[in-house]
């Protein structure tokens, strides 16, 4: 079976790496019920802008230029879709605020990464898509939007949301502390919660190597856009 071959019966399931990035890294969490930077159009070139939702989470929103929740009288904030969820054992699907350089790093909006942890989590696959970035992420650092996981440096969205303490639900980093603290989050946003404390096993900003790869339907069928540029790298323009 040669090689494309190969990549057309497991792409459905963690994607196809062909070229692309690759490297070490780190992770982090967060949910601050911010509009993705990705979902600007202006921050994705020729390709769509990752969909936004207005203030229920649900409800699509078609113009790309609302402003975000984060910012005062915003509207349009991250679709309550874009948590993570386990597939089986070994494998989950989420999503990720990116930077490969340090800071915002716009032109990798859209692409698809497989996470494999180096020690804790040993032996999982993570497939993630990058639909944010920002100015505090560091170099290789991949911030996984998960529900609870503290709100960081933006402490309006999830308040003028849902109605979350200033602070984000818990600590403002790191967020809730047990899987029972998930009920206190709203409904619709618990399973992504709940999955910290479960296939995630509560890992603290477990380390992982990283490489691009296809952008499986799971993914680009939540975010409405993917960038399949596997001749990227971090010299690009």
């Amino acid at each position: 079976m040669n090689t494309l071959t190969t990549c057309f019966f497991v792409v459905l399931a963690i994607g196809c790496a062909f070229a692309g990035l690759s490297g070490s890294g780190t992770t982090t969490r967060y949910w601050d019920c911010c509009k993705p930077s990705c979902s600007w159009k202006e921050n994705t070139g020729t390709h769509n802008p990752v969909v936004s939702c207005s203030k229920d989470g649900v409800s699509e929103l078609t113009n790309a230029s609302v402003s975000s929740g984060c910012e005062a009288n915003g509207g349009s904030y991250v679709c309550n879709d874009l948590q993570p969820w386990a597939v089986n054992d070994s494998l989950a699907y989420g999503f990720v605020a990116a930077s490969f350089t340090g800071g915002a790093d716009n032109k990798y909006c859209g692409i698809c990464l497989k996470l494999t942890f180096v020690n804790a989590l040993s032996g999982k696959t993570f497939i993630v898509q990058n639909v944010n970035t920002g100015g505090d992420l560091g170099a290789n650092q991949f911030d996984i939007q998960i529900p609870g996981g503290g709100v960081g440096i933006f402490t309006l969205g999830c308040s003028t949301q849902w109605g979350a303490p200033d602070s984000g639900w818990g600590q403002q980093y790191g967020g809730v502390s047990s899987d029972s603290e998930c009920s206190q989050l709203p409904e619709a946003l618990q399973s992504g919660c709940h999955f910290r404390f479960g296939w995630y096993e509560n890992a603290d900003n477990p380390q992982v190597n990283f490489e691009q790869v296809t952008c499986p339907s799971e993914l680009t069928d939540l975010t409405h856009t993917e960038n399949n540029d596997l001749t990227m790298t971090l010299s690009s323009s």
